[in-house]
């Protein structure tokens, strides 16, 4: 079996999981207690990808110019500052710790 086969299988397990989830009836997600169970398992998940993406770096963690980026893009959010200027800031300031020497 080549990588693209297995691409390939992945692709249809995802799409068959995803078409399974229109199956299960609406009315087990109106009740208070799964809907925000559902709304924190997706903040979580994302989350989840965040620190990821902002600590990883080959076998272990890695603490450089991501962090403050993220930082500031996270405190910008908080204070809902639109998300082009967040991205921006976060940009700006990973350049400029990266130019005064850091990682």
């Amino acid at each position: 079996m080549t990588t693209w086969h297995l691409i390939l299988l992945a692709s249809i397990a995802v799409l068959a999981i995803k078409l399974l989830g229109y199956a299960v009836p609406p009315r087990l997600f109106e009740s208070p207690r799964p809907r925000r169970t559902l709304e924190l398992l997706t903040v979580s998940l994302l989350s989840g990808l965040v620190a990821v993406q902002a600590l990883g770096g080959g076998d272990g963690i890695v603490l450089d110019a991501r962090i403050p980026a993220v930082a500031v893009a996270a405190g910008l959010f908080a204070v809902r500052a639109p998300f082009i200027v967040a991205v921006a800031a976060a940009a700006a300031t990973a350049a400029l710790l990266r130019l005064a020497g850091l990682p």
